[in-house]
């Protein structure tokens, strides 16, 4: 009798979704993929493996909205948790009845009566994976050579020429569709038996949405005695097609045209300035000074944020983009630096209660000086850093001397608004007094708001976790 092994990883409730091209194998601690997709007549999904992946997987491709069908409920804990679930038909789950002989290494699909899989959007097998099969090339796709470990290249990498493959450069960008549509009656339909993987699977993708690519190894032990089991070991590539040509993912792609937009208003806005500064230069006071550099930092920004993204849709993610991403990253730490640096010499009074700060001014820019360097290296410590594998003491190191600085500025304008407000009530100048009141009452009201976010945010993002925590028991708990 084949009996199954299961060797199923905590699925990640926060699914990989950072790239447009995502690796799987077999050491992942997480197999479940998942990105937002733009849907039109050319958009899919592949999934590749190279000729040296052995073994068998269940796999499983849906949109987001069919999640509550993936899976038969076995039991109920608690009331208030969720129940938890089998995700895969073992030989255990067979003698349950939680699945058919039938369905034997394939992912259990609960779909309510009257309701066919056809109707959903899941594509559901059981993979045999290249090595399993003969080495003969007449059995196997020609791409695939045995033993070359070469994966499906979608940017054209490989070894073989463009006259041997179909690895050129613009492969990902062709329309498979056309063809596959018209050999079929259902969209994505789910073979039967064990699938054997010998090109490229291709999920068709015509509505938009969010889609989930999930893969579980199986491990056959065999009856033959001199046959030994056959673990699984697989090395793949998941590739998601947009309406959009280019490798970022459909939730980052829109920042290349918002960094654009953001790019022409400063533009204008700065040219304005530009231009009233040129107007009334004799005139022009140390803070509109202050103000003119911030906006030109703004422009600089948001062509960096363009340029960015722009990039690394065109080229991925590399180390050129790392080192991309660390000067936008500079350039952030420098506009919050100056931002925060510009409110505090307003709230001391600079150009509108006092003509010069003295030795406070010097104060003032050490702070700012001491808050761009930390949030340089609290930037960088975000990109280079992983944040699972480090400790929290090593985090705390790049993010307290930020805080500090941080709640160093804010305390500080504070006290400087206030005073600056009684020093105006004094001398009775209601103009000026009306406007640093305004202001107070601004920064009172964003605080709020800030504290209000920070809580509700911190509750939401508890709440996911502990029903990813609780997701996670029900699949790990798979016999």
């Amino acid at each position: 009798m084949l009996s199954l092994n299961i060797l199923l990883p905590v699925f990640s409730i926060f699914a990989s979704c950072i790239a447009y091209q995502v690796p799987v194998v077999d050491t992942d601690y997480s197999r479940q993929i998942c990105s937002g997709m733009w849907a039109n007549e050319q958009t899919f999904i592949n999934v590749s493996f190279d000729a040296t992946s052995q073994g068998q997987l269940a796999m499983v491709v849906y949109e987001w909205a069919d999640a509550p069908y993936l899976g038969k409920v076995t039991s109920v804990t608690d009331e208030l948790l969720p129940p938890q679930k089998t995700y895969v038909c073992t030989s255990s789950a067979v003698s349950k009845g939680f699945c058919t002989p039938p369905d034997l290494g394939r992912f259990i699909l609960d779909l309510p009566s009257g309701k066919s899989i056809n109707d959903t959007s899941f594509w559901s097998a059981r993979v045999e994976l290249p090595a399993n099969q003969s080495s003969s090339s007449s059995e196997r796709d020609p791409t695939i050579s045995a033993g070359s470990g070469s994966l499906w290249d979608p940017q054209g990498n490989n070894s073989l020429s463009s006259a041997e493959s179909d690895d050129g450069p613009t492969a990902w960008r062709r329309n498979y569709s056309k063809e596959l549509l018209t050999t079929r009656d259902t969209l994505n339909p789910s073979p039967t038996g064990v699938y054997t993987y010998s090109q490229p699977l291709q999920y068709l993708v015509r509505k938009t949405g969010y889609y989930c690519v999930a893969v579980v190894p199986v491990t056959v032990q065999s009856n033959m005695a001199l046959q030994d089991d056959l673990h699984p070991h697989y090395n793949g590539l998941i590739l998601f097609r947009n309406k959009f040509d280019g490798r970022l993912p459909a939730t980052d792609y829109p920042k290349v045209n918002f960094y654009f937009a953001m790019f022409i208003v400063y533009g204008f806005i700065a040219a304005y300035w530009g231009w009233l500064c040129y107007r009334h230069l004799q005139d022009l006071l140390p803070l509109q000074y202050y103000l003119s550099g911030l906006v030109g930092l703004l422009v600089i920004e948001m062509v960096a944020n363009w340029g960015y993204y722009r990039y690394l849709n065109a080229h991925g993610r590399s180390t050129a983009s790392t080192a991309f991403l660390i000067v936008v990253a500079i350039l952030d730490a420098g506009r919050n630096s100056m931002s925060f640096f510009m409110l505090l010499v307003v709230s001391l009074g600079l150009s509108v209660v006092k003509e010069s700060l003295g030795r406070t001014m010097f104060k003032c820019q050490a702070l700012a000086v001491a808050h761009f360097i930390f949030g340089i290296l609290y930037a960088v410590g975000i990109v280079e850093l992983e944040l699972e594998s480090t400790s929290a003491l090593v985090l705390l190191l790049f993010v307290i001397p930020l805080a500090f600085t941080l709640s160093g500025f804010l305390l500080w304008i504070l006290y400087s608004l206030n005073a600056t407000i009684a020093q105006l009530r004094a001398r009775k100048q209601r103009y000026k007094l009306s406007m640093f009141e305004k202001l107070y009452h601004i920064l009172i009201f964003t605080v709020i708001v800030i504290a209000i976010f920070f809580v509700v945010s911190s509750f939401s993002f508890s709440g996911r976790l502990a029903e990813g925590a609780l997701g996670c028991s029900a699949l790990s708990s798979l016999l």
